[in-house]
């Protein structure tokens, strides 16, 4: 069988290793050759990949054809995209890369859109019962002011957040009773905490929608899951709790079987229709019932952890997209994933050095 070749778009960021490991060790040994695109050319990954190329943004008109001219020039089997923005695009033109002889993997174009707006997928859960924390939309200062109200604020925290963003962009926990004098000193500086009076100040008396939340001071979870194109079964989902969070990004997680997140995710799935591998964040809340964040229907950047549990997603995604057979799952609940720095010494363009890689 010759090699399977996966496109994987977004190599730049800092999930990319872990999703060229996956494919890599697939536990199958599938010969998989890892081609990764960018917008960016000074990054680690493009070293990391077996061939790269730079490609315009998601936003370009030209954007999907030169990823055809890539998937040509590269024999591309499987597109596997990790870039949110991208989504809507590649699903709208999956019927170009077709016509090259290269799956896409990645949901429909509905199921994306309610995946990415978190109010739609908050009216969602609601319609099939998933938890969700109280929310209200806000576009003006009064509105926010009143959401806040509402809330229990100042005497409890609440959270804002864009109805469509990732990595935490956007995102504030408003909270009064935070100790800023012993955090100036004692922590590195984030971002996340504020006020709703320094946002007045920031954001003025109107703004593009924000929405208003609960806030839910229990643990975090990252749910990753894989759903089969053609609806069928078998949904997978694995929580992995997320221990140490910095950025945004997971540096500790464990792999937890919580039962009725994994019932969340799995109902989630099927709901939104969708495909391929993506994944859910949920909290708990005082009560410690857990409560979805939002959506993500892409590989997540961290979803190596599930590799390491014997439940890899993420190659999943490209076989199934390829129309290959799927790994069966059986996933060594506990295990925990430890994220370190590394980094890629370069001369003239060659690498000198891989310093403590990381998957």
């Amino acid at each position: 069988m010759s090699e399977l070749t996966v496109l994987v778009t977004g190599c730049g960021a800092p999930g990319f290793p872990g999703t060229r490991w996956s494919l890599h060790e697939n536990g199958v040994d599938r010969d998989v050759r890892v081609v990764g695109t960018d917008v960016r050319t000074e990054q680690a990954g493009r070293h990391l990949a077996d061939g790269f190329h730079q490609v315009p943004p998601a936003d370009d008109e030209g954007f999907v054809d030169e990823l055809v001219d890539v998937c040509t020039t590269e024999s591309v089997d499987v597109v596997l995209p990790q870039v949110t923005r991208e989504l809507p695009v590649l699903s709208a033109r999956t019927a170009a890369f077709e016509r090259v002889d290269a799956a896409v993997a990645v949901s429909g174009a509905d199921a994306i859109a309610r995946a990415n707006d978190k109010k739609k997928l908050i009216e969602v859960c609601e319609e099939v019962g998933v938890p969700a924390p109280e929310t209200y939309a806000a576009e003006t200062i009064g509105e926010l002011e009143a959401a806040c109200d509402r809330l229990g604020y100042p005497e409890t925290p609440v959270v804002v957040k864009p109805p469509a963003s990732n990595g935490s962009r956007g995102v504030r926990i408003f909270d009064e009773d935070r100790d800023r004098k012993r955090a100036f000193y004692e922590e590195k500086p984030t971002g996340l905490y504020s006020t709703l009076g320094t946002f007045r100040e920031t954001m003025g008396e109107s703004f593009p929608r924000l929405l208003v939340m609960e806030h839910l001071p229990g643990a975090e979870f990252t749910v990753d899951a894989f759903h089969p194109p053609d609806g069928g079964e078998p949904t997978v989902a694995i929580p992995r709790r997320r221990d140490e969070v910095r950025g945004g990004i997971s540096f500790r997680n464990t792999v937890t079987e919580h039962g009725a997140i994994i019932s969340h995710a799995e109902r989630l799935a099927r709901e939104l229709d969708l495909s391929y591998a993506f994944g859910f964040q949920f909290k708990l809340d005082g009560d410690g019932t857990p409560k979805i964040l939002e959506c993500n229907p892409r590989i997540q950047g961290t979803m190596v952890t599930s590799t390491l549990a014997d439940a890899n997603v993420t190659y999943a995604a490209a076989a199934s997209a390829a129309g290959e057979p799927v790994p069966s799952f059986d996933p060594a609940w506990d295990r925990s994933f430890y994220r370190y720095w590394g980094g890629i010494g370069t001369a003239d363009d060659e690498v000198v050095g891989n310093i403590g890689e990381q998957p």
